[in-house]
């Protein structure tokens, strides 16, 4: 997976020894406390038309009250940037690719990458594209920023990174907020949620590596019959229409966008034409093998990346519930960072009009304005990753600035960066760009490696090409209007609305209403192409980019995209599963494989029988830790022939287990000697046959993979390639992964089994974006993270603490980053958490103060009404248009 942004970035040991002697003094010069919010009383906000409430809760969640939208707008960005401001500076320079001027050097790698693939460039494209209301909010929010940024003055009382910063970037000064600012990060955060992008570079990089038959066999099919995909064929089957000539969508190709480029020429864009094709598979097509080598080493990862990256999410009807109307559950499993990705929120319009139509309440992103995943008065809404296929490899055989094209060499668009080093010289950097994509291959260096002795048609060659990347991200579309639609929306026609302008990331999305319904709708841009390698789906190997028929030729209709609106069932369930059984339309060969989808089908029907659901049902599913591939492993492992007390005795843990994964008790040592030995089982079985760094992540496609080996034994995989001369049998295997199991955890943790526990092994990290690495001196580390915590759960499981395998450890790497539940009987009954606080500032009351009850499994209650956000509320801060008489 890509490295936090804290392993891309090492500021100077000069700026972190001066922190590490001012540190003491600045808890007692109150600098600390300088960028704390101020909560209560009156302050002047330039640009009101009138006067703003915000109203905090106990975890200083606030709700605001206004009047029109641009003053609600306004008033989030001011509130904002109170609270995260720098993580909001941070992100816009990470998405402008000007990381090196905050933090020096250590950016430049970074920076390099995201110029080439231009994601400013492309959000400049994107705002002229906005219907007027959108481009009034985003304008909003950042005078609300900008309001924000002018009353503090400087850096230092924004944040206290600024003074750990200041050596690295002497004299740095911020700069206005812009709309552009806002539309970047969706960029970041489509680019972590963006599919079989890993899985395609590690098929070619392995080509030549692996022999074929165990490389097809790394990516078996869905388990389709195992595990149900999010629709059956009764509730949705692609129609047969012919074709249509445009997207009707809000992306580059739909008729309401101006056919001349605005702003700045930007990556080229795929035809607008759409058509109607079957994509067939040969059984090869599923599965993912995400590696901490493979994943863009040089681009941090914003909201997380790997297999693990996922979520829960589902919806059931009121025929079920006890309140008689639908329930609504969804926790996004993200990367976890201090402070959270997210930050919780309530927008009001006093009073609903066609004019203020947003009385919306939910997570929202600190630096783009509205609500991402919520509720209002009339719906709720909850997403999930659908993992569409949506970047490809193209190989092109360049020649100078010129790239070949059937038999002749046309023109590359030609561009030169300046990149601006903190504390050093400019760097200038060329960036070329094909009609696919920009040439990345110069700036990651893996992409290099596929670009090395290439494989065509899924065969290793001698020929060296450079690597195109073709993604939707940089296509202009209108996503971020989607984020106001949705806010707005009253009903089913309103939700799909907006769905249809979601155009990336394309995440499932489920919705219920206050009139009892409840929904589906796949929505996303979705490349047609053809495969480039015979028998296996489009864009499942790198194309060769000389020839015009493995060109993108335009987008899946949303028309054509899977939805349902109230099914038989009254149960709708999406946990990054497949969506369908068919294969049209062609949306991923790369879903994750069910194991937690199925797990919430078993918990719903099982409280079902006992009775109606309630929020505290739903939120037990959401906690549930127990692993389905233990079920089947578990007596192969009683079956092993070990010798002698000392292993045994560890083996005899898993007789009385119950296949959870609990980070104390009773049940934890088990859980503990399970995945030590699952983990060696991988090390010993795949990443003997795989090159380094590639190794499997213990994720769903492993497990599957696992499953199916152990009906298999004797498959090729089974036998150590390490040990040259000797054929190890499964039952060998499985007995050498048990013994090396019992000695790693006696070096670990205790020579005595009774002392064993799964959270001493398996530890949330909660780290700070740019101060949370190793490299950095626990006196500052200590500042901004928190300390490691044990939790439970693991990967693949409903409680998805998620854990990579390929790197030896188990340290969470994605988590639930927060948990919901929507109770459209009563929305004030809802409940919610986020995985660390509202503010981003050390020592704030609200900095951590909801990571203790989110370990532990437990919620807040969620107020919606003007009268629970009053009975809840602790603090009252009004804002005034700056020309209030009195102030």
């Amino acid at each position: 997976m890509s490295r936090p942004l804290w392993q891309r970035v090492a500021v100077p040991l000069v700026a972190i020894l001066v922190v590490v002697v001012v540190a003491a003094a600045v808890i007692g010069v109150g600098l600390t406390r300088r960028p704390f919010p101020q909560v209560d009383g009156t302050l002047s906000l330039p640009g009101l038309t009138g006067e703003v409430e915000v109203i905090r809760d106990a975890q200083g969640v606030p709700h605001i009250y206004a009047d029109t939208p641009e003053d609600l707008f306004r008033a989030q960005g001011f509130v904002a940037a109170q609270d995260r401001f720098f993580q909001m500076d941070l992100r816009r320079h990470v998405t402008a690719g000007r990381l090196s001027e905050l933090v020096g050097e250590g950016g430049l790698d970074t920076d390099k990458v995201i110029r080439t693939m231009g994601w400013r460039r492309v959000a400049e494209q994107e705002l002229p594209t906005l219907n007027p209301s959108a481009r009034s909010y985003l304008q909003a929010y950042a005078a609300g920023v900008n309001a924000y940024i002018e009353m503090k003055g400087g850096p230092s009382s924004m944040g206290l990174e600024y003074l750990a910063l200041a050596q690295s970037a002497p004299g740095y000064s911020v700069e206005p907020w812009t709309e552009t600012d806002s539309l970047a990060w969706l960029k970041a955060m489509a680019w972590d949620l963006r599919g079989n992008y890993t899985d395609e570079l590690t098929r070619g990089l392995l080509v030549g590596k692996v022999a074929l038959p165990q490389l097809s066999g790394l990516y078996p099919d869905y388990p389709v019959d195992r595990h149900a995909p999010i629709l059956s064929p009764q509730e949705w089957s692609a129609p047969n229409r012919p074709p249509a000539s445009v997207d009707s969508r809000g992306g580059a190709s739909a008729p309401a966008e101006p056919e001349e480029p605005r702003g700045e020429e930007g990556p080229p864009q795929p035809p607008v034409s759409s058509k109607d094709q079957v994509w067939l598979a040969d059984g090869r097509a599923e599965g993912a093998l995400a590696s901490t080598a493979l994943a863009l080493g040089q681009v941090p990862e914003m909201v997380g990346q790997g297999e693990g990256i996922g979520s829960n999410s589902w919806v059931v009807s009121g025929e079920h519930t006890v309140s008689g109307k639908p329930l609504l559950a969804n926790d996004p499993h993200l990367g976890v960072t201090q402070p959270s990705v997210w930050l919780q929120a309530g927008l009001h319009c006093r009073v609903l009009s066609e004019s203020c139509p947003f009385d919306v309440s939910g997570y929202t992103f600190a630096g783009f304005p509205g609500v991402i995943i919520g509720h209002n008065t009339n719906i709720a809404w909850g997403f999930t990753n659908m993992d569409p296929d949506v970047t490809d490899f193209y190989l092109e055989d360049v020649d100078g600035d010129r790239v070949r094209r059937g038999d002749d060499y046309v023109p590359m668009d030609v561009r030169t960066e300046t990149l601006k080093v903190a504390g050093g010289e400019d760097v200038e950097l060329t960036v070329r760009a094909t009609s696919h994509g920009p040439i990345v291959s110069g700036v990651i260096d893996q992409i290099g490696e596929l670009g090395t002795d290439a494989p065509l048609g899924g065969v290793q060659t001698s020929n060296d090409y450079e690597v195109a990347l073709a993604w939707t991200g940089l296509v202009p579309s209108r996503t971020a209007e989607a984020v106001f639609t949705l806010n707005a929306a009253a009903g089913w026609d309103d939700f799909r609305d907006a769905a249809r302008l979601f155009a990336v990331p394309a995440q499932n999305l489920i919705y219920a209403d206050t009139d009892g319904n409840i929904g589906y709708q796949a929505p996303g841009m979705i490349p047609i192409r053809e495969t480039a390698t015979h028998g296996t789906p489009p864009g499942y190997y790198p194309a060769p980019g000389w020839e015009a028929q493995y060109a993108w030729d335009g987008w899946v209709e949303f028309a054509d995209l899977p939805y349902v609106l109230n099914p038989d069932d009254g149960i709708i369930i999406t946990a990054n599963q497949a969506v369908s059984r068919g294969n049209r339309p062609f949306l991923t060969t790369e879903y994750d494989k069910g194991y937690r989808a199925d797990r919430i089908e078993t918990l719903l029907a099982q409280h079902l029988a006992a009775g109606k659901l309630s929020t505290t049902t739903m939120q037990q599913i959401q906690l549930d830790d127990r692993n389905a591939l233990a079920e089947v492993l578990v007596p192969y492992l009683l079956e092993a022939d070990l010798e002698g007390e000392f292993y045994t005795d560890a083996q005899e843990l898993l007789r009385t287990w119950d296949f959870t994964a609990p980070a104390e008790g009773e049940q934890s040592a088990a859980a503990a000697y399970f995945y030590a030995v699952y983990s060696k089982l991988l090390e010993t079985v795949f990443d003997d046959e795989l090159p380094p760094d590639l190794g499997a992540t213990g994720n769903s496609r492993s497990m599957l993979l696992l499953e199916e080996l152990l009906a298999d034994p004797d498959s090729l995989w089974w036998d150590d390639r390490r040990t040259p001369g000797v054929v190890e049998s499964r039952d060998e295997v499985i007995r050498t992964a048990m013994t090396q199991a019992r000695l790693d955890l006696t070096s670990q943790l205790s020579k005595h089994i009774s002392d064993w526990s799964w959270g001493e092994l398996h530890q949330v990290h909660l780290r700070h974006e740019v101060l949370g690495g190793d490299d950095i001196p626990a006196a500052v580390r200590g500042l901004f993270n928190q300390r490691p915590i044990p939790v439970s759960g693991s990967s693949s499981m409903v409680n998805a603490m998620n854990w990579d395998a390929s790197t030896g450890t188990f340290e969470v790497t994605s988590a639930p980053s927060m948990r919901m539940v929507v109770d459209l009987a009563d929305l004030d009954a809802s409940t919610w958490i986020n995985h660390t606080g509202t503010s981003g500032h050390p020592f704030h009351p609200h900095w951590s103060d909801q990571t203790a009850t989110w370990v532990e499994g437990g919620t807040y209650p969620w107020p919606f009404s003007r009268e629970a956000v009053q009975q809840a509320g602790t603090d009252t801060l009004v804002l005034e248009p700056a020309d209030t008489p009195g102030r």
